[in-house]
């Protein structure tokens, strides 16, 4: 049955905090204590390991095309396209619908109303989530000491160099270990900000991930 989002009451740390944390603690049941738990975070599932309170069951992190969100630091292209949403399309289209109808819009997707606004005041914001977590949220991110990987391409549409940099130097207790790698160093023309959960990177891009672990 499809319902709609509007009314729906949720927003970002819903998310890291409820669902994401939820789901942790359910794969921690069923490993118990002696297995060790590794974190693959994609775009916002990297920003958000550092609210989820159950954090410290994570053994490694790797963080794939993940960066902050200030639109300040997008790529001149992106910059224009963002403008425009945050300063107009999403102003309108919240109280008008009482939620992001991304799908219609072919923007995003369809997200909550309090998904979409946050990260509107994040993606405005200097410091992103800092900005409105203030020190309580930036010492959380700090004290995640595990190790990191960071996996970040350069031809990304989303996230630019200094996004990554930006959303890694949060987590300063994990010093992450950063790599940016172009689609010329594997071959490739285009990998992307979704290009690396693709089959034709199984051999390439994947066993970075599985030798960093190892």
């Amino acid at each position: 049955m499809k319902r709609s989002l509007r009314g729906l009451e949720a927003d970002i740390h819903t998310w890291a905090e409820r669902d994401a944390a939820a789901a942790l603690s359910h794969l921690d049941r069923l490993l118990g204590d002696r297995r060790e738990i590794h974190w693959l975070g994609h775009s916002l599932g990297g920003q958000i390991l550092g609210m989820l309170p159950n954090r410290s069951r994570v053994s490694r992190a790797v963080t794939v095309g993940c960066g902050s969100g200030y639109w300040r630091e997008n790529s001149i292209g992106l910059r224009r396209y963002v403008w425009w949403l945050w300063y107009v399309v999403v102003p309108l289209t919240l109280p008008t619908f009482g939620y992001f109808p991304g799908r219609k819009l072919r923007k995003v997707g369809d997200l909550p109303r309090g998904v979409m606004a946050q990260w509107r005041r994040w993606c405005l914001d200097r410091e992103y989530m800092m900005g409105e977590g203030g020190d309580a949220l930036r010492a959380q991110y700090a004290s995640l000491s595990v190790p990191m990987l960071s996996l970040a391409f350069t031809d990304d549409e989303f996230m630019s160099r200094r996004n990554t940099e930006s959303l890694h130097g949060f987590y300063a207790g994990a010093r992450p270990e950063m790599r940016r790698i172009a689609p010329k160093d594997i071959g490739e023309r285009r990998i992307g900000h979704f290009g690396f959960f693709r089959d034709r990177f199984e051999r390439s891009l994947w066993p970075q991930v599985s030798a960093w672990l190892a």
